[in-house]
This record gives structure tokens, C-alpha cells and sequence, in this order.
């Protein structure tokens, strides 16, 4: 009497093979959703680098200016989350916080002369900001939406237009005259190792990722980035929830602006200039889809600080600075491959 037979060879394989794509699905459908973990260990990662390569990267200097230099890419990160999730994208956010820097800049200096209090100085100063960069994001949702323009083609030449402003305002000249206050507080760090200018972005921070992942307004921002028709369909009035998108865009343009102004003490031509595109890598490079419908704050922030930590390890470690803008470059490229990548890898599985 012989013994059981063994199963083909095959039909083990045709067993085991759904478990284990399905399984494979899973972690690949999680990693999508969770982009920020592959961005974080890229982050530990550079700073290990870094931290072996040069002794001072772990100074208070070091940690001065990487988080300082961080602020301004953290908060043009939140509206370019916001922006990207939605299928769009925003090339216009580096000029407008030079932009709405400039106005805040001129509207304080006007009042300094006219003798104004200091406090309805920078009251003034601070809402001339803020309603200039608004006002700007609020144009481009309208071009957008009404004229069915492409968001790369308005917001590019909203770039230009708002490049040009800077330099016509002032007659191409930087604005020094500001109150001293506000150049103190965003000189001024906590303990000597907190910026007060980074506690301001970390309330930003908290505040658009609870926006993004507990309200409607961010529900309806995933909606409208996976599927505008769908999302119109089931109520959502997509036209004007994308004005709202990019009117938030260039309102978080200005607050960095704002917090550039007071790091430098003055409204600078030269304030946001090309930080578009390091913009947009950290939240790509956070795991954002370019396509929409994906993307996180938290994603962002570690993006931004990939970034950063970058740029200051390549300075103390004596790299050339051009080869910085290479360096961020080809981390996007590379995450846009890897996100592209992704995406195969769930359709064949």
C-alpha cells in the first residue's frame, strides 16, 4: 500500500501564491499610504552621515541654522501639500512669499515715518502680508477654475508677474526699515536652542495636518484629488474648493514671508527665490503623489527636514553651494521614480 502522494509541485504554488500577494499588496498599499516612513529613514540616515562626516553638525549653531532654514520650506510645504493631494501644483509660492514680505516690509516702513505706534505698525504690516499673499493664491484658483487653465501654466507665469512686483515696489531695493521688535523675535530662540520663528511654523504644522485629516475641508481635498468627478458628483462644489486650495496656498506663502522678514530684519528682493522647488520635493519626497490624492503634513515636515539637514551637512562638510540645487534635484526625480514605481508594483501584484 504506498503512501499519500504528494501534492504537485504547482498546486503548492497556486495555494501559497494569493497569501503571499496578497500579503505583498498590503505592505506595498501600506508604504503608499505611509510615505513619510521611507523619508524618515532617509532622514536618520543623512544625519548619521552627517554627524560622522563633521563634528559640528550636532552644535547649537548647526541647530540654529538647520531649523531656521527649515521654517520657510516647512510652511510653502503646507499650502503645496494641500495643492498637490488636489492633482495640482503651485510654482508661483517662492514668489509670493517674496512678494507679500515686501508689502508687509513697505506698509510697516510707511507707518514707521508717519510716526504710527509699534503695534499698529506691525498689525498693519502683518495683514498687508498676509492679504497680498491670499489675495495672489485666491487669483490663481480663480484662473484656474473659471478659465480651465492648467495650474502649471497659471501659476508659472503668476511666478513671473509676482517676481517682477518685487522689484517694481521698491525700485528693486531692499526694505530695512522695519520695527527692531520684529527682528528681534525672529532672532530671538527659547532656552537658546528654540527659534521662535519655528514654534510658529509648528503651530502651522499642527494645524493644517488636523485640518488635512479630520475635517471635511481635508476629506473633501482627497476627494477632489482622486476623483474631481466623483467628488462632484456626490456634492462637493470642486471649483471653489480649489480656489479655497490655492487661496490658502499663498496665505501660507505669506506667513513665510513674515517669518523670513523678521529672521533678516528686512523685506529682501531676493526672499523666496527659487524655494518652489524645494518646496514641492519635500512634499513629494514626504510621499505625496504628484498624480493627487495622496500626501500627509507629517510627510511634508520630514521632507522639509530632509531637505535641510542636506543643505547644512553638504555647507559643513565644505561642498561647493551649486551643487546643493543638484543635490535637491535629483532627490526629486528620484522620488517621483519611486512613487511611480510604487504604483506599478501594485498593479502587477
Amino acid at each position: 500500500m504506498s503512501g499519500p502522494s504528494n501534492p504537485p509541485r504547482g498546486a503548492e504554488a497556486a495555494v501559497v501564491a494569493p497569501g503571499a500577494r496578497d500579503g505583498s499588496r498590503a505592505l506595498l498599499e501600506f508604504l503608499s499610504r505611509h510615505g513619510e516612513i521611507w523619508t524618515l529613514f532617509i532622514l536618520l540616515a543623512l544625519i548619521a552621515v552627517f554627524g560622522i562626516a563633521s563634528p559640528d553638525f550636532f552644535s547649537r549653531a548647526s541647530w540654529l541654522a538647520t531649523s531656521q532654514f527649515a521654517v520657510e520650506y516647512l510652511l510653502l510645504g503646507l499650502g503645496e501639500t494641500f495643492v498637490i493631494i488636489t492633482g495640482g501644483i503651485d510654482l508661483s509660492v517662492g514668489a509670493i512669499l517674496g512678494l507679500s514680505g515686501m508689502v508687509g516690509g513697505l506698509v510697516m516702513r510707511a507707518l514707521i515715518h508717519a510716526h504710527a505706534a509699534n503695534g499698529v505698525t506691525i498689525a498693519a504690516g502683518i495683514a498687508a502680508a498676509l492679504a497680498s499673499g491670499a489675495l495672489v493664491g485666491w487669483v490663481n484658483g480663480t484662473l484656474i477654475t473659471r478659465l480651465r487653465l492648467t495650474p502649471f501654466v497659471v501659476t508659472l507665469g503668476m511666478l513671473s508677474i509676482c517676481t517682477g512686483g518685487i522689484y517694481l515696489l521698491n525700485g528693486g531695493r531692499n526694505v530695512g526699515t522695519i520695527p527692531d521688535i520684529v527682528g528681534a523675535a525672529g532672532s530671538f530662540a527659547i532656552g537658546g536652542w528654540m527659534p521662535v520663528t519655528v514654534l510658529v511654523a509648528a503651530v502651522f504644522c499642527i494645524i493644517c495636518a488636523v485640518v488635512l485629516a479630520q475635517t471635511r475641508f481635508g476629506l473633501r481635498t482627497y476627494a477632489v484629488g482622486s476623483n474631481p468627478l466623483g467628488a462632484g458628483r456626490a456634492g462637493i462644489d470642486v471649483r471653489r474648493h480649489l480656489v479655497r486650495i490655492y487661496t490658502l496656498a499663498g496665505f501660507l506663502a505669506a506667513v513665510a514671508g513674515l517669518m523670513v522678514m523678521a529672521r533678516f530684519a528686512s523685506a529682501s528682493v531676493q526672499a523666496g527665490a527659487n524655494d518652489e522647488l524645494d518646496a514641492i520635493t519635500a512634499v513629494v519626497i514626504g510621499g505625496a503623489s504628484l498624480f493627487g490624492g495622496r500626501g500627509t503634513i507629517l510627510g511634508t515636515v520630514v521632507g522639509g527636514f530632509v531637505i535641510t539637514v542636506m543643505v547644512t551637512g553638504l555647507i559643513l562638510i565644505g561642498v561647493q553651494p551649486f551643487w546643493q540645487q543638484v543635490a535637491v534635484g535629483a532627490i526629486l526625480i528620484l522620488a517621483v521614480a519611486m512613487d511611480q514605481l510604487r504604483d506599478r508594483l501594485l498593479e502587477s501584484i
